[in-house]
């Protein structure tokens, strides 16, 4: 079935069924759901949307502006509307010092990374704060897009002391298994998880909306003597990691 077929009026619209957009909106979820609207495939322009459905354009915008924001529907400038590739939602405990790489292998996921940066640079003022260095000193810093199975999920930017990592271009996929074979593998960490609104470079790399709701994660690990050995701040995908805490009494 084509998505003209799909979404002619005969086979969904209800007269007196509740408002138009909303009736036109639950027919592509439904598109979507069952498999009819693929995911990375195109849609008609609004105007062919509305001669198909025999609706106005202002009803069709509606619809497409709410499943957008659902982020079902994603609007490329210059290309038009796209059912959006949706990603499986990742749960990681927070309970558990891990690595990505660790995380996706348990799930029997593959992982690849593509380089944004790799190498030794002079500390940054915060640097320098965090890690408990002197003014001058260089760092090893790794900043990578994450993927599973060949999907964007997240941005990671890792800062290291040369004599705890002396060679970043050592690191081809998990950094704590470089670091563990050294060891100097992290043995506790504290994190601080903020919401946000990715920005429109991080958002390309991902390849969500401007705007869309991220997780930024600041990482702070110590090895066993108490030594701060790595900074790392992350930015998830928010509709694709869910971070789940075990209390106890």
């Amino acid at each position: 079935m084509n998505i003209a077929e799909y979404l002619a009026p005969a086979g969904w619209f209800v007269r007196n069924g509740g408002p138009r957009y909303v009736q036109l909106r639950q027919r592509l979820v439904d598109g979507i759901e069952a498999g009819i609207l693929t995911p990375n495939s195109s849609l008609p322009p609004e105007r062919e949307l509305a001669e198909i459905t025999e609706l106005s354009r202002v009803t069709v915008r509606r619809a497409i502006h709410d499943l957008v924001r659902d982020g079902l529907i994603e609007q490329r400038q210059g290309s038009g509307s796209f059912v959006r590739d949706r990603v499986g939602r990742v749960e990681q405990s927070l309970s558990h010092l891990t690595s990505f790489t660790e995380d996706m292998a348990r799930r029997g996921v593959q992982t690849s990374s593509r380089w944004l940066e790799r190498g030794m640079f002079q500390a940054s003022t915060d640097e320098v704060e965090v890690l408990g260095l002197a003014p001058g000193d260089q760092v090893s810093r790794i900043y990578r897009l994450r993927e599973a199975d060949g999907k964007p999920l997240a941005l990671e930017r890792a800062t290291l002391p040369l004599d705890i990592l002396s060679n970043p271009t050592e690191i081809t996929t998990s950094l704590y298994e470089v670091l563990a074979a050294a060891g100097r593998r992290p043995v506790r960490a504290i994190q601080k998880i903020s919401a946000v609104n990715i920005a429109a470079r991080e958002a390309e790399l991902l390849r969500v909306q401007e705007g869309a709701a991220g997780l930024r994660i600041q990482r702070i690990s110590y090895l066993s003597d108490g030594r701060i050995a790595e900074l790392t701040r992350s930015l998830y995908r928010g509709d694709a990691y869910d971070f789940v805490a075990e209390l106890n009494h």
